[in-house]
């Protein structure tokens, strides 16, 4: 679902990049209608101009960057060959959890109005994890293809275990709390690839 008459892409990115500073800020409690848009240095009412209220906001917040990440999981074709497989994989699940501040899918989650326009934007087609493990699961079988990945790997299952690794982290993780992120997704890697996420030595 689209939010109401939202005709300005930068507007639609410059309050949602100002709700996310908020968060990171002052908390998910402090994100309010009025916090969004002293942040975004916007006149009062535009949020409400645009979105019907503070749920359907954060629901398209989610929607937006979850639709982001998929577009650079998709853009993991390009890499094929390149770097190492570990290393590919890694970026795009760090980014994608960047992407999605703990707190903000927390909010989208919670609030019920919220939830229910989140859900019924993955209903409409909307990219949601099901799209980033397919990008993933096609990144995998290029390598696999060229050789950088044993034939017998069975990429659906690594993009899998990945994919629900990456969700684990976005409901759990408790910034500056536990192992870091980056340690975790590197580890899962390294068991799910093993040697064939490391470069070759040379000739």
């Amino acid at each position: 679902m689209s939010p109401r008459g939202v005709a300005i892409p930068d507007l639609r990115e410059r309050l949602f990049a100002a709700a996310e500073r908020v968060v990171a800020r002052d908390g998910a409690a402090a994100l309010t209608s009025r916090a969004i848009t002293a942040e975004a240095d916007c006149g009062k009412g535009v949020l409400h101009t645009h979105f019907a209220g503070l749920d359907e906001f954060v629901a398209e917040l989610v929607l937006d960057r979850f639709a982001r990440s998929a577009r650079q999981a998709e853009a993991l074709e390009a890499k094929v060959g390149e770097g190492t497989v570990a290393d590919n994989l890694q970026q795009v699940a760090l980014d994608l959890l960047e992407a999605l501040p703990a707190a903000v899918v927390g909010l989208a989650m919670t609030r019920p109005a919220a939830a229910r326009h989140t859900r019924e934007g993955f209903q409409s087609g909307a990219p949601a994890f099901d799209a980033i493990q397919r990008a993933f699961t096609a990144y995998l079988r290029a390598e696999q293809r060229g050789g950088r990945l044993a034939a017998g790997a069975d990429t659906a299952t690594i993009a899998l275990a990945l994919v629900g690794t990456v969700h684990h982290l976005l409901m759990t993780r408790v910034p500056g709390q536990g192992q870091d992120t980056q340690t975790t997704v590197r580890q899962l890697l390294a068991v799910l690839l093993g040697d064939a996420g490391q470069p070759r030595p040379p000739a």
